[in-house]
């Protein structure tokens, strides 16, 4: 019999290999087939089809919608992102001093860690100094409110004949009693508020200035590698001479604003002004707002030495346009020079777009900014307009 001639070594036939039952299973033994030692995945198959009417419409309607919720996020974030800004502001501003300590020797941290201290003794010895009198001097203001409401309803001054004509006093009663849409009470507490979130501000963004101050080699480095190799060294050059554009227009900035403040304090020392020290600071703080700063707060000053004189504050006012003129084209000339390269006209559009955008925090960076962008065009994008 046929099975008697089969020896022990010899086996059956094995049963034919079923195909794979579906798609899954054939792609998966393909996989198998086509994986090799140097392309272990496989060789890429044909690219998708960016002109087909779905793959266009779908990454426009991505396009659409990344942009949308970038949007959203950046309204959401604003608060944040002001602070942010106004960090790497600060610190762009003291970063050529930080630079001068490295230049000689010192170690980028001790020279970081230099700036702080002495920034922040400065300002805490002059806010020493300065806040008994200023307490002193709205405690003096407070005392003497009485006095004021009573020139206010003598018709024979001239606080009395605004009051007469504005009538003042009936929308200080209100602000009192509570019968207008913002009581004295939710003022009072509206205020607190304010003081206790800027204090929280101020110390947000000293931080992320300490941060942003020790990290700025690394920052500009990160920002730079994201331009493409070849454009690098250019887009190195502009950058740099933007960032030495914003750190001379700080600290120019500042000194001007502190020039700003001691002579107003000595002229209103001179001429027996009430709160001399609070209004040289309100116009301190006040100049940091360029071409209309120290306009807006001799307007204040001028208003507060009405209640010395009409002659002393006819003098004020005088006094605030002259220094308007020496500001412009003296100390500004002299202590930025060429930093920021923005004419007038450029200037003043900057300031007010940034102003109605972001208020004070808008107008100050808005000349940076401007200085930017005209660079930037006149660098970039005019030679290739000029040649295409």
């Amino acid at each position: 019999m046929a099975w008697e001639a089969m020896t022990s070594d010899d086996k059956p036939a094995p049963p034919p290999e079923r195909p794979p039952e579906g798609p899954v299973e054939r792609a998966a033994e393909k996989a198998n087939a086509t994986a090799t030692d140097g392309q272990p995945f496989g060789r890429q198959g044909r690219p998708f089809d960016r002109r087909s009417p779905f793959h266009i419409g779908m990454m426009a309607a991505a396009g659409v919608a990344v942009t949308y919720g970038v949007i959203l996020l950046l309204g959401a974030a604003k608060d944040v992102l002001i602070l942010i800004g106004l960090g790497l502001f600060l610190a762009i501003g003291l970063d050529p001093a930080t630079n001068w300590l490295v230049r000689r020797g010192v170690p980028r941290w001790a020279s970081v860690l230099i700036i702080v201290v002495a920034t922040l003794g400065l300002v805490g010895g002059f806010l020493s100094l300065a806040i008994p009198v200023v307490v002193a001097q709205v405690s003096q203001f407070v005392h003497e409110v009485p006095a004021y409401l009573q020139q206010a309803t003598d018709q024979n001054t001239l606080v009395g004949r605004l009051n007469g004509r504005f009538d003042l006093g009936r929308v200080i009663q209100e602000l009192g009693t509570g019968k207008s849409e913002v009581s004295l009470v939710g003022g009072l507490l509206g205020a607190g508020e304010a003081v206790a979130g800027a204090a929280f501000s101020t110390v947000i963004v000293l931080v992320l200035t300490v941060y942003f101050l020790a990290d700025l080699p690394r920052i500009k480095a990160t920002a730079y590698r994201c331009v493409p190799n070849s454009r690098r060294p250019r887009a190195i050059l502009i950058g740099e001479d933007i960032l030495s554009k914003v750190g001379r227009f700080v600290l120019g900035n500042l000194v001007t604003s502190v020039v700003a403040g001691v002579l107003t304090f000595v002229w209103l020392v001179i001429f027996n002004v009430p709160y001399a020290l609070l209004l040289s600071l309100f116009v301190a703080f006040m100049d940091l707002i360029p071409v209309v700063g120290s306009t807006l707060g001799g307007v204040v000053v001028f208003l507060v030495a009405l209640s010395v004189s009409f002659p002393v504050a006819l003098a004020t006012a005088v006094f605030f346009v002259v220094y308007r003129l020496f500001e412009d084209y003296v100390l500004v000339p002299r202590i930025m020079g060429k930093a920021v390269e923005v004419p007038g006209v450029v200037t003043l559009v900057a300031v007010t777009l940034g102003a109605a955008l972001l208020g004070i925090l808008g107008a100050l960076f808005a000349i940076p900014v401007a200085a930017a962008l005209r660079l930037i065009l006149r660098e970039v994008a005019f030679p290739r307009l000029d040649t295409s």
